[in-house]
């Protein structure tokens, strides 16, 4: 051990020296060097993710913390712990820059969001959420805007230099609910899903208001005069900006779901093509201007369908983790920043303003959804009470995207930044710790609804789906248009159309039973995964104890065989349904033919399942009443058309030719049957039991 030692002394003074002659004689070679430029940037990004990995996974080792205190207050309290380390040390604490934000940290978040989007519940409350992300955010940006700028008027001093345009361009950025802020409460509280699609949904789709809003207030500052021309533009303007920002997404959505059909042999790559085309439609809509939050949540939507159709089992778990790995990770660094940006930034404080912007952005938030609220109440059927209202007014939180709003602002043209910045700032803080905070013991106190743990079985999942199908009949019937309906037919518009472009291979047309199917393993593995068991593992069970079962092993090739007959074979119901609306209710020539040919159909079979029983005809005293049944309606007229008398005891059914004895054996029954056929003509409609007036006397008296 001795001997190690010394080897180790050794090896150490040798660098040592190697070092100092380095210093004294440049011409030896280094044995040992410093080059710290070389590396900054990649490995304080390193040290910073390391940081925020560490913050997160000590937060979730302590549950008395983790269930009071949100974690986003916990990392913003971090954030100021570290900035404040920074500035004691004599250093400049780094400052959350705009560009890293909206280029680097917020797409991951707005991408999960998107790609794991609910569309059933999404879809159902579009309507409610249009509203109170378009129409909700205009209120609180014109209300926030006009009223500070009244304050600022009254109050004088140094507010006097706060004109119109600044005041609405700081209520446009301060108005917006951020969707981080919300993902990070919201997640922790589980609320049910309406809400939280309610307010999730809000704060996707206000993206498209706010970068409208912020962009038109601004370039009016530059000008310096609004005219009528310039106000029809600006409305203009935002459905640009949405629109053209979904169709982008939806663009490189179709584009990332029709390169998979081509990945069989590569599966390798299948992942990173879904997070470089969902990126690309995010810069793309950022370098037009248009709303790149709503090209992400556009492209994950439209591609995830198609895209796990055609990856493979192992690409799908890559995308999943990969995904949430990297938005947990930036959420986590926004927080940590946004806590030493508020150390590093310069600040201006004001009390009124300050006091002022909070009660505005609360009374603002609580009049536009409980007046939005009022107005949608009388169009939907699942009614929003007041304890739903209150949380989705309470849970309206704000985050980084207008703190990095705020400085991107130019200090020439607004000189009151500094003061801009502050206000947000507090704003900011207030909404994640004091409303963040108490909305769990909130939600607990009034008994709001919570998400449900479990999910839900597959009879619930029939179940749903009958509902879905009998409520579009419905709508079918009564010739109402409905969402119901619009999703029928764009759903087989998919089926027929779509699927065979962006799906590969069969599965375009498989069953629902064979989609069902994959779905369920697919789930199965994921839990297996997540729980990090396997079938084998699973022996000690009680079940294993009972008689054991076969397990069969298929081959691929036979499993395929096997879909192919599935798909071949199953029965289409859908395809045979004809459309009905109960205002086309004329005579289809069509419909004549085929009920003529299944009248036929029937009568030959009859024929045939009859012909061994035709005997005399018993006596009237003996025989039993007779059935009535008509092969079509009474209202419908023929020509030609031979008529049949069936006379069938009501105790025998024309299924079973036989009937038990006393003895417990079985003898044949013979019913009575008439067949009158070669009629002529008949003008009306006959029943199988009717052969017609005249000939029902002429039997009559040959039976007397």
């Amino acid at each position: 051990m001795s001997d190690r030692m010394k080897m180790m002394m050794m090896i150490i003074l040798i660098l040592c020296c190697g070092s100092v002659c380095a210093e004294e004689n440049r011409s030896l070679f280094p044995v040992l060097s410093i080059n710290y430029d070389y590396v900054q940037m990649p490995f304080e990004i390193s040290l910073w993710i390391l940081l925020a990995s560490l913050m997160k996974m000590g937060f979730h080792l302590i549950p008395r913390l983790s269930a009071v205190v949100p974690e986003s207050c916990l990392l913003i309290v971090v954030g100021l712990l570290v900035g404040g380390l920074i500035r004691v040390l004599g250093e400049d604490p780094p400052f959350l820059d705009s560009q890293l934000f909206f280029l680097c940290l917020l797409p991951p978040i707005i991408l999960d969001a998107g790609y794991f989007l609910p569309i059933g519940p999404f879809t159902e409350n579009v309507g409610t959420i249009l509203m109170l992300a378009v129409v909700g955010t205009l209120w609180n940006v014109f209300f926030v805007g006009v009223v500070l700028y009244g304050v600022c008027r009254v109050e004088g001093g140094r507010l006097a230099a706060v004109d119109l345009l600044s005041c609405l361009l700081f209520g446009s950025i301060v108005s917006a609910v951020d969707p981080v802020a919300v993902l990070a409460v919201f997640e922790e509280i589980h609320i049910n899903e309406l809400l939280h699609i309610l307010v999730f949904g809000e704060s996707l789709l206000n993206d498209a208001v706010t970068v409208v809003l912020y962009h038109l207030f601004e370039e009016f500052a530059h000008v310096g005069e609004v005219t009528p021309g310039d106000v029809f533009l600006g409305v203009l303007c935002f459905f640009v900006v949405a629109l053209g920002g979904v169709l982008v997404g939806a663009l490189y959505g179709v584009l990332a779901a029709f390169t998979s059909r081509f990945t069989l042999h590569t599966r390798v790559i299948e992942p990173l093509f879904v997070f470089l085309y969902s990126y690309m439609a995010y810069l793309s809509a950022e370098l037009f201007h248009l709303s790149g939050i709503m090209a992400l949540i556009a492209c994950g939507v439209v591609m995830r369908p198609y895209v796990e159709a055609n990856i493979s089992h192992k690409s799908y778990t890559t995308i999943k983790y990969f995904l949430k790995m990297w938005s947990s990770v930036s959420e986590t660094l926004i927080f940590i920043f946004l806590g030493v940006s508020t150390v590093a930034g310069p600040h201006t404080w004001n009390w009124t303003f300050v006091t002022v912007t909070i009660i505005l952005c609360l009374l603002s938030r609580v009049l536009g959804v409980v007046g939005l609220m009022y107005i949608i109440n009388k169009f939907r059927m699942v009614k929003l009470s007041g304890k739903d209202q209150f949380i989705v007014a309470y849970g309206g939180l704000r985050g980084a995207i207008a703190f990095s709003l705020a400085f991107l602002l130019s200090s020439d043209i607004f000189p009151m930044k500094d003061m801009f910045l502050t206000a947000i700032i507090t704003v900011i803080f207030f909404t994640v710790f004091v409303q963040g905070m108490t909305i769990r013991p909130l939600v607990d106190l009034l008994a709001v609804k919570k998400k449900k743990q479990n999910k839900g079985s597959i009879n619930e999942e029939i179940h749903t789906q009958f509902l879905e199908h009998l409520l579009t009949g419905i709508e079918d019937v009564c010739a109402h248009y409905g969402h119901h309906h619009w999703r029928d037919k764009l759903n087989r518009f998919n089926k027929h159309y779509v699927k065979r472009l962006l799906i590969a291979g069969d599965r375009s047309q498989e069953p629902q039973l064979v989609s069902f199917y994959n779905k369920m393993e697919l789930k199965q593995a994921m839990m297996l995964l997540e729980s990090n068991s396997s079938p084998s593992l699973n022996t000690n069970t009680p079940a294993a104890t009972g008689p054991s079962r076969r397990t069969l092993n298929i081959s691929k090739e036979r499993e395929e065989e096997i879909r192919k007959i599935l798909r071949s074979n199953l029965q289409k119901t859908r395809q045979r349904l004809r459309s009905y609306s109960r205002h086309t209710l004329l005579a289809d020539p069509a419909e004549d033919d085929w009920s003529e040919i299944r009248l036929r159909k029937q009568q030959v079979e009859m024929e045939r399942r009859m012909s061994h029983f035709l005997t005399v005809p018993a006596n009237r005293q003996e025989s039993p009443p007779m059935r009535r049944s008509c092969f079509e309606s009474d209202n419908q007229v023929h020509l030609d058309r031979a008529s049949i008398l069936v006379s069938v005891p009501d105790s025998v059914s024309l299924h079973d030719e036989t009937e038990p004895t006393r003895d417990g054996s079985r003898r044949r029954q013979r019913p009575s049957v008439t067949f009158a056929l070669d009629v002529e003509e008949q003008k009306l409609s006959r029943c199988l039991s009717d052969p017609g007036p005249n000939q029902l006397n002429e039997e009559e008296e040959e039976a007397q």
